[in-house]
């Protein structure tokens, strides 16, 4: 039988009892009449009542699907048995999740577990959730990981500098996932390796290789990286996705997919540093879905096989979007695991069996504890925006995920920049990676042109912004940046008043509201989105055109990714523009950050920029040396 993505097959697949158990279904039907299909979050978004008293529908893509195998031959349906369709049903009575909490019997327990069955408003009530099944009396026990609430904005001026100390104190202790012995487990063999190369990758020379990688500013490291590709048919894709990857408007890979898609594609392990819009999101989903193509179909209690793990509710919910939309010609299901949502929906779905899970680390840990989440057939982990999710504070826990998944998993790791502790990671998780640097590292998008606004005082930010935001939305959509959850409010109420379609984004919004605006900027209904910098890591949003940075970002890895919502995957018409007051000390330092960045990627240091920046006293210390004086 054709075995799809496995051209170099292995031994295993010549085995006939063995392919027999892998996934094998009927395709969902033409690709462009699935994507005229109503979408399951549409559905579920579509159908939330404006009261807050009724619980959340649960969404219909973590449902149980009519079909829900993989397909081998256009006649493979026939394959599946009604005892496999029984054994994907979710039985209420015997689904463990339900008996763990209905276990539990001291009252904090119960309270616990009666909340499992509603949504959830911040992260901060799951884990309080989780501790108390766990009949963990004492939150802060020994051995619980220091980690900062994933819906935390820490976007108030009284964040903006705080000191190491100062953010300790606004941690939490979550327990850590139990160690796994994995030696005393016996794990069944899995494929990894899909990827051959196409005639004409074969065909380069090194001085080839060596000229498209500088002209796809591209640095590579580790054993025998695979040559970039030229195009996405050179990765040899199953002809499904393929069909997939064309309808979705994929036309020439970029620097990050080009070279990234051999390396995950051959079984190996990915470290991907690039800019944010470069991108990335494809590089990881296309080798996933190769990746679940080759497996053994799940049996009851089974599954996922891939783990997604994001910092945030909304690039969750983002990359759960997208992976459904290349899934859904297989009935690959995909489910959302984050806060904001009915733990207890997701639970079932989990129970239900899911091939991917994308999560945040703190969600997903409780999804584990309560026992809805086996780990034991994962074989391919996502880590996306690990910088941030390290900022945030969820290194423990990202380690305490890993430290559950077979040692011999494939790995991608994915960052826009590359500190200290993001190498100690990778040493520790990954296994002789490739490392793909794309571009230079902690410069904003060189696509995107960036200038500065220096203004005489606070008071005029709010006069320009009116008089100019119109213009930028003549060009494409725009993206607001505040530092505070009220400035948010107020910046945008301002702007609605002056005729401004405008719409605002914050932590105190709950995850429905959340997705609500999100939608309505997504489809065009309003054209300025106002935020705090919860959405400054992973919104992919094609029509923004401008980002504002109406307040400064508190550091500069966070403007990069500000910067990046604008020229995404290689659009050359962004721009960035920062609003910067005179004899504000914050901004003098941001000024001083900025101007290097803006030098290495080739732009134009305006004169009042330069001028604000001497103002920082470091950076007048820094041009007085190179002064020599």
């Amino acid at each position: 039988a054709y075995k799809p993505g496995s051209k170099k097959q292995s031994s295993r697949d010549n085995d006939d009892d063995y392919s027999s158990t892998r996934w094998s279904g009927k395709p969902s039907g033409d690709v462009a009449s699935n994507e005229d299909e109503i979408d399951p979050l549409d559905s579920f978004m579509a159908g939330l009542s404006s009261t807050s008293s009724a619980t959340a529908p649960r969404p219909a893509a973590h449902s149980s699907r009519s079909n829900p195998s993989l397909p081998h031959t256009s006649s493979a349906a026939s394959s599946i048995s009604k005892s496999r369709k029984k054994s994907l049903a979710c039985d209420d009575e015997q689904d463990p999740g339900v008996e763990f909490m209905g276990s539990k019997k001291s009252l904090a327990q119960r309270v616990a577990a009666a909340a499992a069955t509603a949504g959830y408003d911040s992260d901060e009530e799951v884990y309080a959730a989780a501790a108390a099944m766990d009949g963990a009396n004492n939150p802060t026990t020994a051995g619980g990981a220091a980690v900062k609430d994933s819906d935390d904005d820490s976007d108030d001026d009284s964040d903006r500098f705080l000191s190491a100390e100062a953010l300790q104190k606004r941690m939490k202790k979550v327990d850590s996932l139990p160690p796994v012995d994995h030696s005393l487990i016996t794990y069944e063999d899995f494929a990894k390796d899909f990827y051959e190369e196409s005639p004409s990758v074969r065909q380069l020379s090194n001085i080839d290789v060596t000229n498209r990688r500088r002209a796809l500013e591209i640095r590579v490291a580790g054993a025998a990286v695979p040559r970039p590709i030229l195009t996405f048919s050179d990765c040899g894709l199953d002809p499904l996705l393929m069909e997939v990857v064309e309808k979705s408007g994929f036309s020439d890979p970029t620097s990050i997919q080009a070279q990234a898609l051999p390396a995950a594609l051959s079984g190996r392990d990915v470290l991907g540093v690039a800019k944010t819009g470069s991108g990335k999101t494809a590089a990881f989903i296309l080798p996933l879905l190769q990746h679940l193509l080759d497996q053994r179909a799940l049996e009851k209690g089974e599954g996922p096989v891939g783990i997604i793990l994001a910092p945030t509710r909304e690039l969750s919910e983002q990359i759960h979007r997208e992976i459904r939309r290349f899934a859904k010609p297989y009935g690959i299901r995909v489910a959302a695991a984050f806060g904001g949502l009915s733990k207890f929906d997701q639970m079932k779905a989990l129970r239900q069996g899911v091939e991917v899970a994308v999560a945040t680390p703190g969600r997903l840990i409780d999804l584990i504890k309560s026992k809805a989440c086996p780990m034991n057939r994962v074989t391919f982990l996502v880590i996306d925006e690990a910088d941030r999710m390290l900022d945030m504070g969820f290194e423990p826990q990202v380690r305490s995920i890993a430290g559950q998944i077979r040692p011999d998993r494939q790995v991608l790791l994915f960052t826009a920049t590359l500190p200290r502790k993001i190498e100690r990671l990778v040493t520790d998780l990954l296994t002789n990676p490739v490392r793909i640097t794309v571009g230079m590292l902690g410069v904003a998008n060189a696509d995107v042109r960036q200038c500065a606004v220096i203004l005489p005082s606070e008071s005029d930010k709010a006069q320009w912004l009116t008089q100019n935001v119109s213009a930028y939305v003549d060009e494409g959509d725009v993206i607001i940046f505040a530092s505070q959850r009220s400035r948010v409010d107020t910046v945008q109420a301002s702007l609605v008043a002056a005729g401004v379609r405008a719409v605002s984004l914050h932590g105190d919004l709950d995850q429905h509201a959340r997705m609500r605006v999100l939608d309505a900027f997504r489809s065009g209904k309003e054209h300025v989105l106002v935020a705090t910098d919860v959405l400054a890591r992973g919104l992919d949003v094609r029509t923004i055109k401008t980002v504002i940075c109406f307040d400064a970002a508190r550091d500069m890895d966070t403007h990069v990714h500000r910067v990046g919502r604008a020229g995404r995957a290689g659009d050359k018409e962004g721009v960035a523009v920062s609003l910067l007051v005179k004899g504000v000390p914050e901004d003098a330092r941001f000024a001083a950050g900025l101007i290097p960045g803006l030098v290495m990627a080739g732009q134009e240091v305006a004169p009042d920029l330069y001028d604000l920046a001497m103002k920082d006293p470091h950076f007048q210390r820094g041009c007085s040396r190179r002064k020599g004086g």
